[in-house]
């Protein structure tokens, strides 16, 4: 009999050594192993509750039920995009030109393609587990090693022990990517857990834009999606990060990132939350040589009672680094955000500047948010400051729309787009702007 999850004794559970050494089957002895350990580090690391202070807002025991969740059995579909779902076929015609495309339904890389001038000059797209034949050694030196281990927590190791497929993004030295990435993903397996990688190694003075969409229709029983991001930005180079989450009612949506930023290096992040019932977010920047800079974007909407659970950290290890995280998030409804942010800054990192800010508008007397920004310094010479709002509608403001001739709702909309709007407008990506704008307007369509 399988062993149950650990942290909910006596309940036999699909996610087990057994499923782990499954899906390692035809892979080489080193991630064979790899996964092995994982395993192990997931039973001997206690399921975080509400005790510890990175999961205060989030309790685990009710809204996350490992046990009932089966792996994905579903076979992967044919590259015909006739034969793929009509939301995942009209949310990638919204999308605008690319420098390549991954399509994942269901947990399967089902297409895959890059502009074939970057391709010969060494840009490599594909499905990770094609990597692992292909690009062995790449992907052998950077997965689940520097940046997501098993070690950085519960969720973290079983990711790595369960992971089926992924997405590999690796760019030579001096090649830019002028137009992005686009990945597209689609979930429909009601009551299943997926577990997928995204390792991106962007090598010296190279540049990429890489945007992420997930969505799905609304699920009749819970549904779990794990994603372990790695981002590795080497010397001068410049990488763009966009993740937009459009999952359905029953989703349980978590993503653990990881950025490391050498010397010189510009690596930013965007994550924009519109859907699932629970979304949670845990975002580690990682200012390793000295000129490195990380921007930290965040944009969520909740309304009903969907749950927002941000955990960022800005971690400034070498000398004359910089940071900047901003989110923003509006909630109506009894929806609720939890944002709890940390800039640290280590011995010997003279000379960072980092900021952190978190606001948040609240649209009904239900919903609610909390705000925790922290700061660790060990350095005497830094610039660091945080601040973090939660408020209502400005009245001044609808007033005065509606002194123009506006109505109510047409000013509380333009106050929200205009709130919300600013955090798009620092990481204007072409498509994704108008994509999350119309989704925010949906959702204040049902306001009121």
């Amino acid at each position: 009999m399988a062993k149950a999850v650990a942290g909910m004794e006596g309940v036999t559970s699909a996610l087990n050594p057994a499923a782990v050494e499954r899906i390692g089957m035809s892979e080489p002895e080193w991630l064979r192993e790899r996964r092995a350990h994982a395993w192990d580090v997931y039973e001997r690391t206690p399921m975080p509750t509400i005790r510890l202070e990175e999961w205060r807002y989030t309790n685990l025991k009710k809204k996350l039920d490992l046990n009932s969740l089966q792996l994905s059995d579903a076979e992967a579909m044919s590259d015909d995009a006739s034969t793929w779902p009509e939301r995942l076929r009209a949310a990638m015609d919204e999308d605008r030109e690319a420098s390549g495309h991954i399509v994942i339904i269901d947990g399967h890389v089902v297409h895959a393609d890059v502009d074939k001038q970057l391709a010969t000059q060494g840009v490599i797209l594909e499905s990770l587990q094609e990597a692992i034949t292909n690009h062995e050694e790449l992907v052998r030196e950077h997965l689940a090693t520097d940046a997501v281990p098993a070690e950085e927590g519960k969720f973290a190791a079983l990711n790595a022990a369960l992971w089926s497929d992924g997405i590999f993004l690796y760019v030579p030295k001096g090649v830019q990517l002028e137009l992005p990435v686009r990945v597209t993903r689609w979930l429909s397996e009601a009551g299943t857990a997926y577990f997928s990688r995204v390792l991106i190694v962007a090598e010296a003075q190279s540049q990429v834009s890489y945007v992420d969409e997930v969505l799905s229709d609304d699920f009749e029983s819970q549904t779990y999606t794990s994603t372990a991001v790695e981002l590795i930005a080497r010397e001068g180079a410049r990488v763009q990060y966009v993740a937009v989450q459009r999952l359905g009612r029953g989703a349980f949506y978590q993503s653990m990132q990881r950025t490391l930023a050498q010397r010189d290096s510009k690596l930013d992040t965007l994550n924009v939350a519109l859907g699932a019932s629970v979304t949670r977010v845990d975002l580690n920047a990682r200012l390793l040589g000295p000129g490195a800079n990380s921007d930290m974007l965040g944009l969520y909407f909740g309304d009903d009672d969907q749950h927002f659970d941000f955990n960022t950290s800005q971690d400034h290890v070498a000398e004359h680094t910089s940071s900047d995280l901003l989110y923003k998030g509006a909630l109506d409804g009894a929806s609720r955000a939890a944002f709890r942010g940390i800039i640290r800054v280590l011995p010997g990192a003279q000379g960072t500047d980092a900021y952190q800010t978190n606001r948040n508008l609240l649209l009904s007397p239900e919903s609610r948010a909390d705000s925790l920004p922290n700061l660790e310094i060990e350095a005497d010479d830094v610039k660091c400051s945080h601040g973090a709002t939660v408020g209502q509608l400005d009245d001044e403001a609808k007033f005065y729309l509606m002194s123009r001739g506006l109505s109510l709702i047409q000013a509380e909309r333009l106050v929200v787009l205009g709130f919300l709007g600013e955090v798009l407008a620092k990481l204007p990506l072409g498509g994704v702007v108008d994509k999350v704008t119309r989704v925010i307007e949906q959702k204040l369509a049902q306001h009121g």
